[in-house]
């Protein structure tokens, strides 16, 4: 007569809602008195099932602590090989009443299949076995929510700084002891931190990132691999962008995964700030734009028609700015319009939409603007409100120059008064500069008679020679601060200051020559 057939376990079975326990941990809880008589002592135990069946196999779900007194013991051979078939972690085997003493058969089994061979005296019961093993995966689990939550907070820290993406990879590479890797669809590195791994580790953890990162249907989010003791993971980056966090640590802990997966979300928010249909418009305007299109026909798909304010900003500690790092100070700003920096330039450009007539504060300090006086108009008709600056705050780590909102079509003057607040804010050593418009008495002036007027006044001046009278005018006179805003020496600017005197024919040192030269520097 054939025996019936047995249904066979699960090959991937889900896991308990706690972190293993390792058998060594069970076997130094004292009271218990448990002993390992065979097998390794590496084990990490999932489950704890009592059983006296002749063959548990079809009710084991793997990691188990199977505890027994032999009851239907009759084949010690197979009856450990069938445990091991199951993936059972370890045997606990209850002496008396059945067996005075722990098999000699079931031992040797043991040692040969490598499953670890507990004896439990006769004064333990199995219950106070299952009562440890669960207050040791309790004590596990809350160690493994406590470590995750610091964990998400140094991540949240790190994602916060100046350079948020290198500063979440060293952070990650810190909380999981090992090394974190962005890399791209090609297997390009972006941004590493951590020990690096063996050659080879390392040649099979861009491998397996290849794999993740590819931009096609059924591309696995993450993968894991183990090669030469290195355990290897990769996560795909959300937004498209073909880019793949890759992990490389010699141990594996509980709770490593869910510390990976917030830098994840955190490195795919930073990676990619913006995406869906902003990033088409994007796309649209620059289509239409290099096809022929008129700025101010795509202005709309940029998120404003106008006006728009010019950010020049540099590091505050004189390092370049890569992509990811430019976007994220886009992102901080409310802006997706960002200009990374052109070769030979550390300068990040964003390009922020404002609002006419927007009530703002001041850029530094949060105090309302300035009252504005209101000349009469022809008519009686008051003039228009002169647009307003978005509320731009200083951002950590970096030196930020601000334009006054400009309509489209004057954009490159708005970009080189960028630059000048830029200069005027290193020089000054303030984190942010914004170049202030026009007003007062010299907004009474018609603006074509006072262009006339400056450009009438600084004819005998060269570009460089205006650009460096501009500048000292700004610092007030100070030498020092001109030279560090121009990135020149400060017997140049004495030169340069001695040359515009010769040239125009003036006194430098009068206050009234100054104010005149300095409302015509500010018509350009």
């Amino acid at each position: 007569m054939d025996e019936p057939s047995m249904p066979t376990p699960p090959a991937h079975s889900p896991g308990p809602p706690a972190p293993p326990i390792p058998l060594t941990e069970l076997l130094a809880s004292k009271d218990l008195g448990l002993r390992r008589i065979a097998g390794p002592a590496d084990a990490d135990l999932l489950w704890v099932h009592t059983s006296e069946m002749a063959d548990p196999y079809p009710y084991l779900l793997g990691g188990e602590l199977l505890l027994s007194a032999g009851v239907l013991l009759t084949d010690p051979d197979h009856y450990v090989a069938r445990l091991v078939e199951a993936g059972a972690a370890a045997l606990g085997f209850g002496v008396r009443p059945v067996y005075e003493a722990v098999p000699e058969a079931l031992i040797e089994a043991c040692d040969r299949y490598g499953l670890p061979l507990l004896e439990v005296p006769p004064e333990t019961p199995f219950t106070a076995i299952a009562r440890a093993v669960w207050r040791l995966m309790a004590e596990a689990r809350h160690r493994e929510l406590r470590r995750v939550t610091r964990a998400q907070q140094a991540l949240a820290t790190a994602a916060a700084r100046p350079d948020p993406v290198p500063a979440v990879l060293h952070q990650l590479a810190a909380q999981l002891s090992g090394r974190a890797v962005l890399l791209t669809g090609r297997g390009e590195e972006v941004h590493a931190a951590g020990r690096r791994p063996p050659p080879e580790a390392a040649a099979a953890l861009t491998r397996l990132a290849r794999v993740v990162a590819r931009e096609r249907p059924g591309s696995p989010a993450s993968a894991t691999d183990t090669h030469a003791g290195t355990h290897l993971a990769a996560y795909a980056l959300g937004g498209g962008e073909g880019l793949a966090l890759a992990l490389a640590t010699r141990r594996r802990e509980a709770g490593d995964h869910t510390v990976a997966g917030i830098a994840v979300v955190l490195l795919s928010l930073l990676a990619a700030p913006h995406q869906g249909a902003d990033a088409a418009d994007r796309s649209a305007a620059l289509v239409r734009l290099l096809l022929g299109a008129k700025p101010a026909e795509v202005a709309p798909l940029l998120g404003s028609p106008g006006p728009w304010t010019v950010i020049h900003a540099r590091r505050s500690d004189g390092t370049t700015a890569d992509a990811l790092t430019a976007g994220a100070l886009g992102a901080s700003l409310g802006s997706a319009l960002v200009d990374a920096g052109r070769e030979g330039d550390d300068t990040v450009r964003v390009l922020l939409p404002s609002t006419a007539g927007e009530a703002t504060r001041e850029a530094v300090g949060g105090k309302a603007p300035a009252r504005r006086e209101v000349t009469p108009q022809p008519g009686g008709e008051e003039p228009p409100t002169p647009p307003q600056a978005p509320a731009v705050t200083p951002q950590p780590g970096w030196t930020l120059g601000v334009s006054t909102p400009t309509p489209l079509a004057a954009l490159d003057s708005a970009d080189l008064r960028a630059a000048r607040a830029l200069a005027h804010a290193e020089a000054t050593r303030a984190p942010l500069t914004v170049d202030t418009p026009v007003t007062g008495l010299a907004a009474m002036i018609p603006p074509a008679q006072a262009a006339a007027h400056a450009r009438t006044l600084l004819a005998p001046l060269t570009p460089p020679l205006a650009d460096t009278l501009r500048c000292w005018l700004s610092l007030h006179g100070s030498w020092d601060r001109t030279a560090v805003a121009l990135a020149v020496h400060r017997n140049t600017v004495r030169q340069r200051i001695g040359r515009c005197a010769v040239l125009l024919g003036v006194d430098l040192n009068d206050m009234d020559v100054r104010t005149e030269l300095w409302f015509a520097l500010r018509q350009e």
